[in-house]
């Protein structure tokens, strides 16, 4: 066999090695995507870790008049508790709204003051995020939430520390509708449906138009529930 034949066999094997590593690379981030949640405190969680059979529904960037009333609505028409993930300024300015959800038995979590990127801040510049906003929380609704999400998924070491300082676990999501991108109700829902067991559904009930969102909800719920799945909250405030 000449050297030109080598060459190219080696050349051969070396894509299919490269090929290889992209799968396991692939299959690893799916798996991460929907690995259970982790009750160390500093850890990205991802999905619940609890009972098999169940589904959390979450909401991100409220609270909001509106688009938050008609997905309290809705929940309630179905039974079905949720949890909010709020941005401090939105509880600060409508207070009543975070005080309804709670009293209709949701849950609420802390999305920052001002849904910035935890990474690009200083420690003590994320400190003010997190905990001005456990304030407003606290303050507009007697609870403090026991979760903190990073806005739009950044985390590293220095943020899952500020968050176990302040006696939070992160709270992260295996399915995300990007709702936020304002696509058909139709598309949403097949999004979320795409959830299996032990998962958590990303959707907003603030930062924009929400009405996709409103529209696709009742079609998610009844989805999930013919699937035999349950809807549970990713966590209660203390």
């Amino acid at each position: 066999m000449g050297l030109t034949t080598h060459r190219r066999r080696n050349r051969v094997v070396a894509r299919h090695r490269v090929a290889a590593v992209a799968v396991g690379l692939a299959l690893a981030v799916v798996a991460a995507c929907q690995a259970p949640a982790s009750p160390v405190p500093g850890r990205t969680v991802g999905a619940l870790g609890g009972p098999p059979g169940q589904v959390a529904l979450t909401f991100d960037d409220g609270p909001t008049p509106g688009s938050t009333y008609q997905i309290l609505d809705i929940l309630d028409r179905y039974g079905v508790k949720a949890t909010f993930f709020e941005i401090g300024s939105q509880v600060a300015a409508h207070p009543d709204i975070s005080a309804e959800i709670i009293r209709r038995g949701h849950s609420i979590g802390n999305h920052t003051w001002s849904h910035v990127n935890l990474t690009k801040q200083s420690g003590g510049g994320m400190n003010d995020q997190l905990v001005s906003t456990q304030n407003a929380i606290a303050g507009a609704t007697g609870t403090t939430p026991s979760c903190a999400r990073p806005p739009g998924g950044n985390f590293n070491g220095a943020v899952g520390d500020a968050i176990a300082a302040n006696n939070m676990r992160p709270a992260m999501w295996s399915i995300d509708t990007k709702d936020w991108q304002k696509p058909p109700a139709p598309t949403i829902v097949a999004r979320a449906l795409a959830v299996q067991p032990d998962g958590v559904i990303l959707m907003h009930d603030g930062g924009g138009d929400r009405s996709q969102t409103v529209a696709a909800l009742p079609a998610i719920i009844e989805g999930l529930q013919a699937r035999g799945l349950a809807m549970t909250k990713v966590c209660d405030g203390r």
